[in-house]
């Protein structure tokens, strides 16, 4: 029987009150990758920091392929920007011995070099520093007497004490379609022959399972303590591959608890060369502020690789993302 999948995960600091308008256009999600190290200025690849509105970065790395000379697989970069957004972020592209390229091909289809500097090593996923956000959320309705002065002190409790660590809505796919992919994959047994779409259906069904652990800790009040048998010093829930639980006494008997209804998943995943991990269960914004402009809230903050901004707007409002939807559906790459 294929499961229902409901990604909406339970809150911790009681719940949005107030509503608003989210990435009605793309100015509205700005993000700018922090790298963490300069480019060395010598080696044989190009370290290129773009600038991009409305495209995704696998279209922009095969630009800048195409730009180069070289194939995608030269292109390398540290994660996936959004794409309905304004996001700057760094690509190293494999050119020994080569000049500058002309990057005014790409600045024709839309993205705009910022800079660009010789590097020894191609980039890797993760390998940046931090992602930092500014944010506005528009037109801010309270839903219920009180509900702005409750926004404020949310957001001074996320500040604190952090917001739960969930992967965010985009991992599983429109309408839920990684999910219902991977149901048939590691269940079912269809066979997904191209490689990409099989590492990202597997790594939606990893992070299904690690939300459910989360949001079962969520629940009961204990996503910031650690439980007995917590293998690390923070508290963590299970990225599920290869090998056994990594956690052990309570918190082994929670995750197990949890995840019996999802076993044709767990080993599924046991046998697809993935080993087992932890993942922290707070996300802790550095550096979060926010002001109100003419209705609007403006919030910035930084996160950490591999981490998403929606999980902490989960617990600051109800996003209407009607506009963003229809700008979607009427652009096509």
């Amino acid at each position: 029987m294929t499961p229902e999948f409901d990604i909406r995960m339970p809150t911790a600091w009681g719940g949005p009150r107030v509503s608003a308008g989210f990435r009605v256009t793309p100015e509205d999600f700005q993000v700018d990758e922090i790298l963490g190290f300069e480019p060395e200025g010598e080696g044989e690849h190009w370290l290129v920091q773009v600038r991009k509105r409305g495209d995704n970065t696998a279209w922009v790395a095969g630009q800048l392929a195409r730009c180069a000379g070289v194939t995608s697989r030269d292109v390398g970069f540290c994660g996936l920007k959004d794409r309905h957004a304004v996001t700057t972020q760094w690509f190293s592209i494999y050119q020994p011995k080569a000049v500058e390229p002309d990057w005014t091909a790409l600045e024709q289809t839309g993205p705009t070099v910022l800079s660009c500097s010789r590097h020894s090593r191609k980039l890797r996923r993760g390998q940046h520093q931090a992602n930092h956000f500014v944010i506005r959320l528009r037109a801010v309705q309270a839903l219920e007497d009180g509900a702005l002065e409750r926004l404020e002190q949310t957001l001074v409790r996320v500040a604190e004490q952090g917001a739960p660590n969930y992967f965010g809505e985009q991992r599983f796919g429109r309408d839920a379609g990684n999910l219902h992919q991977a149901q048939r994959w590691l269940v079912d047994g269809e066979r997904i022959k191209n490689r990409q779409q099989r590492g990202m259906v597997m790594s939606a069904a990893r992070s299904w399972l690690f939300n459910q652990v989360l949001a079962e800790r969520v629940r009961e009040g204990t996503w910031l303590e650690c439980l007995a048998g917590e293998p690390q010093d923070e508290p963590s829930g299970p990225l599920w591959g290869r090998g056994r639980l990594m956690s052990d006494a309570q918190t082994a008997q929670l995750e197990s608890r949890v995840l019996a209804p999802w076993k044709g998943w767990c080993d599924g995943l046991e046998h697809v060369g993935l080993n087992q991990e932890r993942r922290a269960l707070a996300l802790n914004p550095q550096g979060l502020a926010w002001h109100w402009e003419e209705g609007d809230m403006v919030l910035s903050f930084a996160l950490p690789p591999g981490t998403f901004a929606t999980a902490l707007l989960a617990e600051v409002a109800q996003l209407d993302t009607t506009q963003m939807e229809a700008a979607r559906g009427a652009t096509v790459l």
